[in-house]
């Protein structure tokens, strides 16, 4: 099977983090949580004082700071997924807050902030054989890749999913604040001046407000399938 570039981009919680996940390890890909490293500046960003406790944000001194930021993704051995690492130290809990969500929209619309990113997940992704999941992949970080979806999903059930991550790691909030945080995070990626969220026009939409995770990875393997079929026939057409 020809090796691909998977980019799948839309609005938060709806899971695609999760089959992202899935496809890297059905098809051996590599996976790239291009969120994680907006994430990573993020906490970077409140630990080193940059944005208050009101979330004013001091963007020149994120700026400033940036050549300071490294960051990678390693298997954790007892998961077996892909955990972000700043500076050598793995925070791959500690940017899963709603302190960190509330934020990063912001931070990832300065346009330093995504450049650095976007030249980083090019030059994880230069070999093809990788799954990116984010909100500008099928339309700035790789255009051209061969497999572009765009997901979706209804508000509450967003909203559930993402509670069900914050309950899991211990913290808890209500629905209506959740739904209210996700409301916010949309506003902010579709408006910002840099790479909004926007969907690619030759993306295949997916809304899994009702589907399962297996019903899913069927759906987006028979996809990879038919494009691969397509790209093994065209030839014989001429």
């Amino acid at each position: 099977m020809e090796k691909i570039t998977i980019a799948i981009d839309g609005f938060s919680s709806c899971g695609k983090s999760t089959l992202a996940k899935a496809l890297a390890q059905k098809l051996h890909y590599k996976y790239i949580d291009t969120g994680a490293m907006y994430r990573a500046v993020t906490w970077f960003a409140l630990e080193r004082g940059f944005i208050d406790e009101q979330g004013a944000m001091d963007a020149a001194a994120i700026v400033q700071t940036l050549p300071e930021v490294e960051i990678h993704f390693a298997i954790n051995t007892e998961t077996h997924h892909s955990d972000v690492y700043l500076n050598e130290v793995n925070i791959e809990q500690k940017i899963r807050t709603m302190a960190v969500s509330k934020l990063v929209s912001k931070v990832s619309a300065i346009r330093e902030v995504r450049e650095k990113m976007v030249s980083l997940q090019r030059q994880m992704g230069r070999r093809k054989a990788v799954v990116l999941d984010g909100r500008d992949i099928g339309t700035h970080v790789f255009p051209k890749a061969e497999l572009k979806l765009f997901m979706t999903a209804d508000y509450e059930v967003r909203a559930r999913r993402r509670m069900d991550e914050y309950s899991s790691k211990g913290q808890y909030f209500s629905l209506q604040e959740v739904m209210q945080s996700l409301k916010d995070r949309d506003h902010d990626d579709i408006n910002r001046k840099e790479s909004p969220l926007t969907k690619a026009e030759d993306a295949v939409t997916l809304d899994n407000s009702e589907l399962s995770r297996e019903e899913q990875l069927d759906f987006v393997l028979k996809l990879i399938y038919d494009l691969q079929f397509i790209q093994r026939e065209e030839p014989s057409a001429h």
